[in-house]
């Protein structure tokens, strides 16, 4: 059973708190329907009050918005969608002096096909050196008439898209998202430039979206076990040639480099999906990624078998390399946690959402769920992510009609995967109009579900049960007791899952009856106590 020893020194990427702002859904200040970094600034101390100490920004770059700003256009410069670079400026200088870091998205493994450099890529010859930003091969067949390998897109359908030309060029997502060729010196000059065009404007940190992607095979082989693992791998098995290459660690080592050449704390994390975490502890030795996120707690679900056995391979793999672990329950790609607790709808990475003609989940009991599960992780040393909106315990949108879904995902399959935008809902703030204050206006550019009136913000604040009050008491308790930098000691309390951090005691009932608490002052907890009984699926901490 896995220990971790407290590090001394603190370091806001290793024990903080890191809230996610998904742009487009967090604040609108301009009354479009679309979220901007006027409404964040605006919001930021709301911020400030739950008690976070970073920020991540998904994307706010040029981009015609194919995949919600994941295909950009122009990586120095904000699109007119969300603002300006003055406005980013001003986000950035207001945080700041309230505390609060700011880690902002880079898309590294791909360009939206509006790119100049892969406009100027089509506009030339095979062979030239504007290619060579890009995967552009000649087709196999007779006349070039099939795909150079039989590489699958994570959205669907083959991972190459045929110029008029006749060559092919490889996306691994979107036809829009064409894939960098990392093997050309020129490209990682640019996006040297692109680190320190940011880090001269105060950035924090970057989220390095798809890390494990950048760097492809020599040559581009065949995937070996593609009709197994369509485009992904199946852990254990040889690396799939467009997944864990080598090479991509020497990419990271020269951007650390240039993080560590600016003052203060600046960090990367590394949104690698690499299993086991033996080979994931790889990514964040002590010259590249400061930190990665944490899949394989994330896909735990909320089982106990599969929690201990994440929380074990986390201290195991990470502490190895004197690595703090990561720990999140919510992100812009997978369900809501309330929505995935309360009903079974498998691997959290794996989930396309739900839909209206679905098997709807029990939001009550997910929530209990959700609120137990999430003051089980805020009381584990290391870093924890928060998701916008958790804090008020929404659940996904999972009666979202299909003409409104915007996922590539969902169009790249005519509608049979759902895809991501059930997640994605803009925030209610205060109960009123259609958009319950995202907007003034009221406009929205995905609807809210009707729960989500009584979830806004305003609804809950200062009421004493209410989640955001609870997220609030967690984050206070955390920073009070300073768990997030301290150490970690599995103990044995029979039907109780619990760990010692320091003082304080963290306890989760996973039965479905409510037991018995052992000795000691009770701190907080997830839901409330009768007759000294944690209820089921409810957490605590105690001072022992």
């Amino acid at each position: 059973m896995a220990r971790h020893i407290a590090i001394e020194g603190y370091k806001w990427w290793r024990s903080g708190v890191i809230y996610q702002i998904y742009p487009r859904s967090f604040a609108d200040s301009s009354g479009d329907g679309i979220g901007d970094l006027r409404g964040i600034t605006q919001r930021l101390d709301v911020l400030v009050d739950l008690g976070v100490d970073a920020l991540w920004l998904s994307p706010f770059y040029t981009s015609p918005q194919k995949d919600a700003g994941y295909d950009v256009a122009d990586y120095c410069d904000v699109d007119p969608l969300f603002g300006t670079l003055a406005d980013f400026d001003e986000l950035m200088k207001t945080a700041h002096l309230k505390n609060l870091r700011v880690m902002i998205d880079l898309v590294p493994n791909h360009t939206s096909d509006q790119h100049r450099w892969f406009q100027d890529a089509l506009n030339s010859k095979p062979g030239s050196k504007e290619r060579e930003y890009y995967h552009f091969k000649n087709g196999l067949g007779d006349n070039g008439e099939l795909p150079p390998n039989n590489w699958l897109s994570m959205f669907g359908g083959p991972a190459w898209t045929r110029c008029e030309d006749g060559q092919w060029f490889l996306h691994l997502f979107d036809s829009s998202q064409p894939d960098l060729n990392w093997e050309n010196p020129l490209v990682r000059s640019e996006f040297e430039a692109i680190l320190r065009f940011w880090l001269d404007r105060g950035v924090d940190g970057f989220r390095v979206d798809q890390p494990h992607a950048m760097a492809k095979a020599a040559g581009l082989p065949d995937h070996p076990y593609v009709d197994e693992a369509g485009a992904g791998f199946i852990e254990g098995r040889e690396a799939p040639p467009m997944w864990f290459q080598d090479s991509v660690h020497e990419i990271f080592r020269d951007w650390r480099k240039i993080l560590e050449s600016y003052p203060g704390q600046r960090a990367m994390c590394g949104e690698a999906y690499v299993l086991p975490l033996s080979l994931m502890a790889l990514w964040v030795r002590p010259d590249e990624f400061h930190q990665t996120f944490n899949f394989r707690f994330l896909d735990a679900g909320w089982n106990e078998a599969a929690i201990t056995s994440a929380i074990d391979e986390s201290f195991e793999a990470f502490d190895s390399v004197g690595a703090p672990s990561t720990w999140v329950l919510n992100n812009h790609d997978v369900m809501r946690h309330v929505s995935r607790f309360g009903g079974n709808y498998g691997r959290a990475t794996a989930s396309d959402g739900i839909g209206i003609n679905d098997p709807q989940p029990d939001n009550e009991t997910g929530l209990a769920i959700a609120k137990g599960a999430t003051l089980f992780m805020l009381g584990l040393p290391g870093a924890s992510y928060l998701y916008q909106g958790e804090e008020l315990g929404l659940p996904d949108h999972t009666t979202l009609e299909d003409e409104y879904r915007q996922d590539p995902t969902f169009l790249r399959t005519n509608g049979k995967r759902l895809g991501r935008d059930g997640s994605r809902v803009p925030l209610p703030w205060e109960k009123g109009n259609q958009s319950n204050g995202f907007s003034e206006t009221g406009a929205s550019w995905l609807p809210q579900p009707s729960s989500y009136k009584a979830l806004s913000r305003d609804q809950q604040l200062n009421v004493a049960d209410s989640t955001l009050e609870f997220y609030k008491a967690a984050l206070r308790l955390r920073n009070e007791l300073k768990l997030g930098e301290g150490s970690f000691d599995w103990v044995n309390q029979g039907e109780l899952l619990s760990y010692k951090n320091g003082e304080t005691l963290i306890i989760h009932n996973f039965s479905d009856i409510p037991k018995r608490l052992p000795a000691g002052r009770l701190l907080l907890a997830s839901a409330e106590l009768f007759e000294g009984l944690l209820p089921a699926h409810a957490s605590c901490y105690l001072k022992v």
